[in-house]
């Protein structure tokens, strides 16, 4: 059996480029404590917590309860659910997965493949990475879930890739942008070779995102990392957003984040597309995150 092809297809509801990370997170938790202890059950009470600030952090902007993918995942043949009255889930009503002692692991057919195959585990959680969320959020998903990253391999699994990626769009956002972040104006240089900026997807390559100038944005590595967070955001004005749910009271905090609400993007510069609206439109429904503070000012 295939696994990485098995996982690659996890049924979700993806329609028009909605994002549905529950099933790749709970998996990649589960990997995690897997590694962690290869005979262990997550017992649902146990882990409720700790699955629900995953999907907070790393989930779209509408809320979903970890029962949710706790008793779903079961459909895709990965994952089994136990009660204390025997096999099977009770459903996925949090009331019933509490009372019922119900807990989850991996298939016992999954459990065989990964321990006769100790790189396996490594590249499925590379595959869910890369299937399901930016690279920016690789390295902090990894830790969140409790993976070894020396277990992890580096990069894309080019079986399973559907489309090839540009390898000149960092290059082709950088220069539309006049090596500036498109936030804060950031333009740091070693010699001549920038440091800290980054092209950032607007709509994410997982999710049908394009290699191309007006799906990216230069930024520092600072304000990519919350861009892809949903803590900032792009308005179809090409005004930045600064989502009400971010809180900082550090001088730092007000002035890299709080005191961008409202401004215009620097660049690109003319002549260059910019960013497309139905990209803007993706990112502000699926990554941002609660309604925009006021601009400052206003």
């Amino acid at each position: 059996m295939d696994w990485l092809e098995r996982l690659a297809k996890l049924r979700q509801w993806t329609r028009n480029g909605t994002r549905a990370p529950h099933k790749p997170l709970l998996l990649l938790y589960a990997l995690g404590r897997y590694q962690e202890d290869t005979g262990s059950a997550l017992r649902y009470t146990a882990v409720e917590e700790d699955l629900g600030r995953l999907l907070t952090e790393y989930g779209p902007p509408n809320r979903t309860s970890p029962a949710y993918p706790f008793h779903h995942l079961v459909s895709d043949g990965v994952w089994e659910v136990r009660t204390d009255g025997g096999h099977g889930s009770p459903g996925s009503g949090v009331g019933d997965l509490r009372r019922t002692g119900a807990t989850g692991r991996l298939a016992p057919e999954l459990r065989t493949a990964l321990d006769g195959d100790p790189e396996l585990l490594g590249r499925i959680a590379q595959l869910l990475l890369d299937l399901h969320f930016p690279p920016s959020l690789h390295e902090e998903l990894r830790e969140a879930v409790g993976l070894d990253p020396e277990a992890v391999p580096t990069g894309h699994l080019p079986s399973l890739r559907r489309r090839q990626r540009d390898r000149r769009m960092r290059e082709i956002v950088l220069t539309a942008y006049e090596f500036r972040c498109a936030f804060c104006g950031y333009d740091g240089r070693i010699g001549t070779v920038p440091v800290g900026l980054e092209a950032a997807h607007v709509r994410w390559w997982a999710f049908g995102g394009p290699d191309d100038v007006d799906n990216g944005l230069c930024l520092c590595s600072l304000h990519h990392k919350l861009f892809d967070k949903g803590v900032l955001g792009v308005d179809e004005d090409h005004r930045i957003l600064v989502s009400q749910r971010f809180v900082g009271h550090s001088p730092a905090a007000r002035e890299q984040v709080v005191a961008l609400a409202g401004r215009p993007l620097v660049g690109p510069q003319p002549g260059v597309r910019p960013v497309a609206a139905d990209h803007l439109a993706w990112h502000t429904g699926q990554v941002f995150h609660g309604a925009p503070r006021p601009a400052v000012g206003a």
